[in-house]
């Protein structure tokens, strides 16, 4: 295993585990993205297939909900294995604690219930499993509350800025005070990995509805480090319960030990206006390095790329991506920003997120550096290269 610090520039890859309830046709259904790819019946075969491309870093968590299927009873033997076959293949694991999908037992997100219950998970996971020192504890948080409280589509399922605002509150407060709890237990690192819009107005008059969009973008952010929200969602504090504001302004996440996660894909950048024709790569990741420099006037962390691929477009067009991305992360490091690596999102190929996992129905979704069939894609070679290119 690697030492105890965070690379320079990280060269990673990671596992799809998403597990939210969504409504289809007139029934909830679990989303359940490990048994759709068929991973943890063929864990050690992909884990040597990502060691065989010389990554050493890896995002990999396995779903709360099958380690705790009654409240406060912890069957480990999903971690044992993971953990144990990260080790056989010299993977370092960026833990994932929680990713878009909870428990049976608790209603949602929109719900305070399950906050103690997560750091009650993570304080048992943290004194069962002493080795790890990376920790995403709740993957995407925005997302996470977005989906579940604003755009009706997982979970919860509201569609209100009063239930968006009190998730938001939710799952910050769980990630700060799991990242306090990992701090006071070890010397770990938070390694974030969050969605990250990228605004673009048609037209002049368009701009205010960026700024809108960049203020809900950075809202999360903002509640982390303990900034000051912009003006337009100052609201916040009107609709969630005071007592969870303050559980998150007693934990605000210093500058040590941490890498900001940005979630980029394709997908990731929004023209709000008219516009007739399609975005470019070079446009889409133009948007990306001049928010990305806004973010770090900000907040001055340092960052990553925690998810990338060719999600929103064709699989062939993954090389081009990676290297226009690429190009960019060191363009940014040549000027000075703390530019930290990149994570091709994921290993293998995930499915229904064409429809933002709403019909979960086994469409592949074609992201994967190898395909459903575990056959490389070309991207997986140049992703290979750009391992070797920043090993140490």
């Amino acid at each position: 295993m690697v030492s105890g610090v965070f690379p320079e520039f990280a060269i990673a890859c990671g596992e799809e585990a998403s597990d939210p309830t969504v409504l289809f046709e007139g029934h909830e259904v679990r989303v359940d993205e490990l048994d759709a790819s068929g991973h943890l019946a063929r864990q050690d075969g992909d884990l040597a297939d990502v060691a065989g491309l010389g990554i050493r870093w890896w995002r990999y968590g396995m779903p709360w909900r099958l380690t705790e299927q009654e409240t406060g009873i912890y069957d480990w033997s999903l971690w044992d294995r993971a953990l144990e076959a990260c080790e056989r293949h010299g993977l370092e694991p960026v833990v994932d604690l929680c990713h878009f999908g909870l428990p049976d037992h608790y209603p949602g997100f929109c719900d305070s219930a399950w906050v103690d219950g997560f750091g009650q998970y993570v304080e048992a996971f943290l004194a069962r499993y002493r080795e790890p020192l990376f920790f995403t504890p709740v993957n995407e948080p925005s997302i996470t509350a977005q989906c579940s409280g604003r755009w009706g589509i997982w979970n919860d399922r509201r569609s209100t800025r009063r239930d968006h605002f009190r998730a938001l509150a939710n799952v910050v407060a769980a990630n700060v005070e799991a990242i306090a709890r990992v701090d006071a237990d070890r010397a770990g690192w938070w390694i974030s990995a969050e969605g990250f819009g990228c605004h673009l107005a048609a037209s002049d008059d368009d701009q205010p509805a960026v700024e809108e969009a960049r203020a809900l973008e950075d809202l999360v952010w903002d509640l982390h480090f303990g900034v000051e929200p912009h003006a337009s969602v100052q609201d916040l504090a009107e609709h969630v319960d005071r007592r969870m504001l303050d559980r998150i302004a007693a934990h605000p996440v210093g500058e040590d030990r941490m890498i900001a996660g940005h979630d980029f894909y394709p997908v990731s950048v929004h023209v709000h206006g008219t516009r007739a024709e399609a975005l470019t790569i070079d446009e889409r990741v133009a948007a990306y390095d001049q928010e990305a420099r806004r973010w770090h006037r900000r907040y001055g962390r340092p960052f990553w790329v925690a998810e990338t691929s060719n999600l929103g477009l064709p699989a062939s067009d993954g090389t081009a991506w990676l290297a226009a991305l690429v190009a960019t992360l060191e363009n940014l490091r040549s000027d000075g920003l703390p530019a930290r690596g990149i994570c091709w999102y994921s290993r293998g190929d995930q499915c229904d997120w064409q429809s933002m996992l709403t019909r979960p129905v086994g469409d592949v979704t074609e992201v994967g550096l190898f395909d459903s069939q575990r056959s490389p894609r070309p991207v997986a070679a140049a992703f290979a290269s750009l391992a070797k290119r920043h090993a140490k």
